[in-house]
C-alpha cells in the first residue's frame, strides 16, 4: 500500500519541485543586473554621482570650486600682464589712435593718430625714445636743447675769471639762468617720455615740467635785472624779489592736479605767460631811463623784445592748438603745435644768453664803473 502510494504521488512531486526549480531561475535572471549593480556599488563605496545630490551639498561643493579657482585666475592674469610687459619691453607695442587711449593720456584730440599705449615700464618708455610717435618731436626738441645749454653753462662757468669783472657775482648770475633752463628742458624731455607709464607718473610729471617753465622765466629774469639794473641796486632787488614771488607762486598753482587736464590748457598758458609779462614794466623803467636808442643798441633790448616774441607766439600756439586744430590728423606726428612750442622756447632762451652776453661784454668794458645819470 506504501508503496503503490509512494509510487502514486513520486511523478507529481517530481512535477512540482522542477516548476519551483525553474520558476526560481526565472526570478534570478530577472534580478541579476540589479544584484550585480548594488555588488559594485558595494564594492565602490558611496553611491554614485549620477544620484542627484541634495542641495545643501550641491552649493557647498560649488562654493569650494569657486574658491579653488580664484588663486588660479590671479595667476592667469598674472602671467598675462607679465606677458605685455614682456612684449612692451621687447618694443612689439605699436602705436593706437586716440579713441582707444585712456583718459589721462587724451590730452590733443586734434593729433589722432600715432599715440603710444600705457606701458607700466620705465625701460619702455625710455626705448620710445627712438621711436616714431606724437611724443618723438616733444621728447627729442627738448632733450637736444638741455645737451645745448649744459654745455654752454659748463664753457661758460670754466671761463677764466680775468673775463669777468665780478667773477664769483657773475657766475652766480649766469648759473642762475643756466640752471633754470637746465631744469625746465630736462623736466620737459623726461616728461615726455614717461608721460605713457601711469597716471600717477604722468601727473607726478607733469608737475615737474609745469615747475620747471617757472623756473627759466626766473632765471632769466637774474642776469637781465642784475646787468640792467647794475648801477640801481635798490630797482634791481625789488624787480628781482617780485619776479621771485611770482614764480615761486606759479610753482606752487603748478602742484594742483586739475591744472594738467585739458580743460585748463588755456590757464596753464596765462599762468607763464603773465609770469613772463612781468617784466613789461621793468622794461619800461630801463627804456624810459636809457632812451630807446641807447636801451636797444647798448641795453640789448631789440634781443630781449625777440625772446619776447617767440616766448608769447609759442604760447599762443600751445594754447590755440595751431596748426592741428585747422589740420586734425595731419600733424600728429611733426610739426604739432607743442613741437613748435619747445622749439622757439629753446630759441628764446638762447637768443636770451646773447643779449645777456652782450651787457656783460660791455659791463666789462666800462670796467665795472657807474655815472649818475645811467642805471647800466
Amino acid at each position: 500500500m506504501a508503496s503503490r502510494k509512494a509510487a502514486a504521488t513520486g511523478p507529481g512531486t517530481g512535477l512540482a519541485a522542477a516548476a519551483n526549480r525553474e520558476r526560481a531561475h526565472l526570478e534570478l535572471a530577472e534580478l541579476g543586473p540589479l544584484l550585480e549593480e548594488k555588488g559594485e556599488q558595494g564594492a565602490a563605496g558611496p553611491p554614485s554621482a549620477e544620484d542627484p545630490p541634495c542641495p545643501a551639498a550641491r552649493e557647498e561643493e560649488e562654493e569650494v570650486v569657486r574658491v579653488l579657482t580664484l588663486p588660479l585666475q590671479a595667476h592667469h592674469a598674472m602671467e598675462k600682464m607679465e606677458e605685455f610687459v614682456y612684449k612692451v619691453w621687447e618694443g612689439r607695442w605699436r602705436v593706437i589712435p586716440y579713441d582707444v587711449l585712456p583718459d589721462w593720456l587724451k590730452d590733443n584730440d586734434y593729433l589722432l593718430h600715432g599715440h603710444r599705449p600705457p606701458m607700466p615700464s620705465f625701460r619702455a618708455c625710455f626705448k620710445s625714445i627712438f621711436r616714431i610717435h606724437t611724443e618723438t618731436g616733444n621728447i627729442w626738441t627738448h632733450l637736444l636743447g638741455f645737451v645745448l645749454f649744459l654745455c654752454l653753462g659748463i664753457l661758460t662757468m670754466l671761463r677764466p675769471n680775468m673775463y669777468f669783472m665780478a667773477p664769483l657775482q657773475e657766475k652766480v648770475v649766469f648759473g642762475m639762468f643756466f640752471l633754470g633752463a637746465v631744469l625746465c628742458l630736462s623736466f620737459s624731455w623726461l616728461f615726455h617720455t614717461v608721460y605713457c607709464h601711469s597716471e600717477k607718473v604722468s601727473r607726478t610729471f607733469s608737475k615737474l615740467d609745469y615747475s620747471g617753465i617757472a623756473l627759466l622765466i626766473m632765471g632769466s629774469f637774474v642776469p637781465w635785472l642784475y646787468y640792467s639794473f647794475y648801477c640801481s641796486p635798490q630797482p634791481r632787488l625789488i624787480y628781482l624779489s617780485i619776479v621771485c614771488v611770482l614764480g615761486i607762486s606759479a610753482i606752487i598753482v603748478a602742484q594742483w592736479d586739475r591744472f594738467a587736464t585739458p580743460k585748463h590748457r588755456q590757464t596753464r598758458a596765462g599762468v607763464f605767460l603773465g609770469l613772463g609779462l612781468s617784466g613789461v614794466v621793468p622794461t619800461m623803467h630801463f627804456t624810459i631811463a636809457e632812451g630807446f636808442v641807447k636801451a636797444t643798441t647798448v641795453g640789448q633790448m631789440g634781443w630781449f623784445f625777440l625772446m619776447a616774441v617767440m616766448y608769447i607766439t609759442g604760447a599762443g600756439l600751445y594754447a590755440a592748438r595751431i596748426p592741428e586744430r585747422f589740420f586734425p590728423g595731419k600733424f600728429d606726428i611733426w610739426f604739432q603745435s607743442h613741437q613748435i612750442f619747445h622749439v622757439l622756447v629753446v630759441a628764446a632762451a638762447f637768443v636770451h644768453f646773447y643779449g645777456v652776453s652782450n651787457l656783460q661784454e660791455f659791463r666789462y668794458g666800462l670796467e665795472g664803473g657807474c655815472t649818475d645819470d645811467s642805471l647800466l
